[in-house]
């Protein structure tokens, strides 16, 4: 599975290379790890549903630190949409991207990274493994949305999509902590098999929802996805309805099994998921532009499978397996169909389209087909995943009945833009002529038509699809008689999805008021988005503005305040008071920290700047000094050639300044606070060593590694072999460090050789130079 997710990435990596030669060829060698990595899926499918395939390679096994991957039923479904219909959507990109476009070798490159990271994604096993990739997708869709960035447009919606993912990724990833914390493991399976309990679920869990819902544009993160559809349409149609979005939805049906049972997990979902639903169907009546108007059908989408997912019983779990393929194929067949009438009449915009049907038959079937599987009509996928919806709440508690009736409408709501998507692409409008078209070609037809297809054929093999379903179903409690299939005869959901088709149909035939009201939303999340970052800039610039003030002693209090108030005083409430250590372990130690205690209270005393300069690197010889005695002579050292290069440097510098500090002595008022905040932060400072060295009682298994290794790397000292082998980078970058101080030295000599060569006038002292800042309090 590793080798799988890291060869999409390195294949990425070389796309470049064949987009040199030929930019149609990226797409068709990007095309192939996708459906090898579907095939792999489907041979492996016996074991996924007979309880699932792990692999688990150790990356830092003194650690704990793993790569864990699982294929299972779950995972499984998701690949058919990330692999099958990546896979497809590539092929498609030859046909819809020209020979001469500067996007295509970027997309084709990002496609397939995006793909390996969506593969890593579903089968990752390990929480630490699932937010790395699920970052990496975070980033992969912001560089596809934003493209070259030479829109504004692009670059505001990549922005925004990005700001609103990563926000929730964080605040996920703080939940992942708190529940790895709380189980005793990081290992998802094992995290489901025995589901932690106590004071930090709930809030792990809240955060994690956060993340679920930012990902898959819950209300009200939702604005971002429709923004996001001026991406090129086979980049929506793979990122924005078939995979990323639906990570959200996968990470809530991953965890669901383990925790549904907890109302801090249901009802956010129910809750959310259904108001999702509700607002993006009805905001799709009004939109003009094809895009946009399935932009919000996916939204709506998205809010019912974050409800079958989220609700916790065995039936809503197999509609939601059901629905997530049908939703996959049926919306990456509608996004395709947009891109080809967008190439052959040139306008998405379904004032401007007429009679397009008649020009393009074959494409309108294709679309016919999707837009059933969407309404939920036999005998097509769709049909089957939204009867096993109904049934899952049409039975039970008043808050059951309330999900089925909220189902209901949102039904409706679909329905009827199903039917407006196809009015408006394809049928012909009265009192309008048809819209001029010209021929698509077979690159863009056929994976249509393959994605088309596929809801009929799922459809009738749905005993295929049910042993999936029942597969991810069995985690929960409880047995279950019910069973995927096509009939289930005259009751109850059957007539939810007569009202649903006759009411969503009626809904359409009043367009005209529907569309004029569901355009006069009061309510627009994306203005709260835009105020929100307003107000968020606004306040950076008030607090900026007020701490950037341009004082070195302001910006040193600020630090110090921020100290002492958060891990100061943390440190002081929960902080393990461990036995205070003994005063020195050398008699050397006491003359040395005598000196650096002296030198540190004169300098506050020091009148001339020499004086200072001189103390300050008495400071820094005697840390040196300890250095040595604790035996890192190599500390030492680096300390002594910084302290010697620091003092040389303000030779330099002091030449031009005058010899005693020329600002008055500050007032008692400003000097007392000063001082008071100076201890404090020390006392903090030494408060949060004592503790935080205190806190481990054994060697850490890291400090163990590095001394088993040590003599391996050819040292006596293991602080040696840590800073020149084990961190040689950090080695380089302390290096790079005293180079720059002593290209610092040399450009101060060489400025004073050259000033006394010109003859030039002498340097001014800085007596005439403008007033210091004030102080801070000052």
């Amino acid at each position: 599975m590793l080798a799988l997710v890291v060869a999409h990435l390195v294949v990425a990596g070389l796309l470049p290379l064949v987009s040199a030669r030929s930019r149609p060829a990226a797409f068709g060698v990007a095309a192939v790890l996708p459906a090898a990595t579907l095939l792999w899926a489907l041979a492996n499918a016996g074991a996924a549903l007979g309880g699932g395939l792990g692999e688990s390679t150790a990356w830092s096994p003194a650690l704990g630190l793993t790569l864990s991957f699982r294929l299972d039923a779950l995972a499984l479904a998701m690949i058919v949409l990330v692999s099958g219909i990546g896979a497809v959507i590539l092929v498609y990109c030859i046909g819809y991207f020209r020979g001469d476009s500067p996007e295509s070798p970027r997309s084709a490159a990002l496609l397939l990274a995006f793909a390996g990271a969506m593969l890593g994604l579903v089968l990752a096993d390990d929480l630490l493994t699932l937010y790395l990739f699920w970052e990496l997708t975070s980033i992969a869709s912001f560089l596809l949305v934003g493209q070259g960035g030479e829109k504004r447009e692009e670059r505001r919606a990549a922005v925004q999509a990005l700001l609103v993912t990563v926000f929730g990724g964080l605040s996920m990833l703080l939940g992942f902590v708190l529940l790895g914390e709380a189980a005793g493991t990081y290992r998802i399976s094992e995290i489901l098999a025995d589901p932690p309990r106590g004071a930090l679920v709930p809030a792990a869990l809240l955060l994690i929802l956060l993340g679920a819902f930012t990902k898959s544009a819950q209300l009200p993160f939702h604005p971002w996805l429709p923004a996001a559809m001026v991406a090129p349409t086979p980049v929506s149609a793979y990122l924005h309805a078939a995979s990323m979005v639906k990570a959200g939805v996968y990470l809530v049906g991953r965890f669901s099994p383990a925790f549904s049972d907890l109302a801090v997990w249901t009802v956010p979902i129910l809750v959310a998921g259904i108001a999702t639903m509700l607002i993006g169907g009805w905001r799709a009546l009004s939109a003009t532009d094809l895009k946009r108007m399935l932009a919000f059908g996916t939204v709506s989408q998205l809010g019912f499978l974050m409800v079958l997912f989220g609700a916790g019983g065995r039936v809503a779990a197999m509609a939601g397996i059901a629905m997530l393929l049908a939703h996959g194929l049926f919306k990456a067949t509608l996004f395709l169909t947009v891109g080809a009438v967008d190439h052959a009449t040139g306008t998405r915009d379904v004032r401007k389209l007429s009679g397009v049907g008649r020009a393009l038959p074959g494409l309108a079937v294709a679309a016919t087909l999707a837009a059933a599987s969407m309404a939920g009509l036999p005998p097509l996928i769709g049909f089957v995943g939204k009867e096993a919806a109904f049934e899952a709440f049409l039975h039970g508690s008043v808050q059951n009945v309330a999900v089925a009736v909220g189902l209901l409408l949102g039904s409706v709501l679909t329905v009827a833009y199903s039917a407006r998507f196809l009015w408006g692409a394809f049928l012909r409008k009265p009192g309008r002529e048809d819209t001029p078209v010209h021929g698509i070609g077979a690159l863009l037809s056929a994976p249509v038509w393959l994605c088309a297809v596929a809801g009929p054929v799922l459809g009738l093999a749905a005993p295929v699809v049910d042993a999936e379903a029942a597969s991810y179903a069995a985690a929960y409690p409880g047995e279950s008689g019910y069973h995927l299939a096509l009939w289930h005869g005259l009751g109850l959901p059957l007539l939810f999805s007569a009202i649903a088709l006759a009411g969503g149909l009626a809904l359409h035939a009043a367009r005209g008021r529907t569309s004029a009201l569901a355009g006069r939303s009061p309510v627009d999340a994306q203005r709260a988005y835009e105020k929100t970052i307003a107000g968020i800039g606004r306040l950076a610039v008030g607090i900026t503005g007020r701490l950037q003030v341009g004082s070195l002693p302001a910006y040193l209090a600020t630090i110090l305040v921020a100290f002492v108030l958060l891990p100061g005083v943390a440190t002081v409430l929960a902080g393990s008071w461990p036995a205070l250590p003994p005063l020195y372990h050398a008699a050397i130690q006491v003359p040395l920290a005598i000196v650096v205690v002296v030198a540190a209270v004169a300098v506050t005393r020091a009148r001339r700047r020499f004086t200072a300069v001189l103390l300050v690197g008495v400071i820094g010889y005697g840390v040196g000094g300890l250095f040595v005695v604790d035996g890192a002579p190599d500390l030492a050292l680096a300390q002594f050639l910084v302290e010697t290069l620091s003092l040389v440097a303000f030779v330099f510098v002091l030449r031009r300044l005058p010899a005693q500090f020329t600002e008055e002595r500050p007032p008692r008022r400003v000097r007392v606070p000063k001082a008071l905040l100076g201890a404090a932060g020390g006392a903090a400072v030494a408060v949060f060593a004592i503790v935080l060295s205190g806190a481990r009682t054994a060697p850490s298994a890291a400090s163990g590694e590095f001394a088993r290794l040590a003599p391996e790397a050819g040292a006596a000292n293991v602080v040696s072999a840590i800073l020149v082998d084990f961190r040689a980078l950090d080695t380089v970058g302390e290096i790079g460090v005293l180079f720059v101080a002593a290209a610092g030295v040399a450009s101060l000599v060489l400025a004073t050789r050259y000033d006394r060569r010109g003859g030039r006038s002498p340097v001014e002292s800085g007596q005439g130079s403008p007033r210091h800042e004030e102080d801070v309090l000052g």
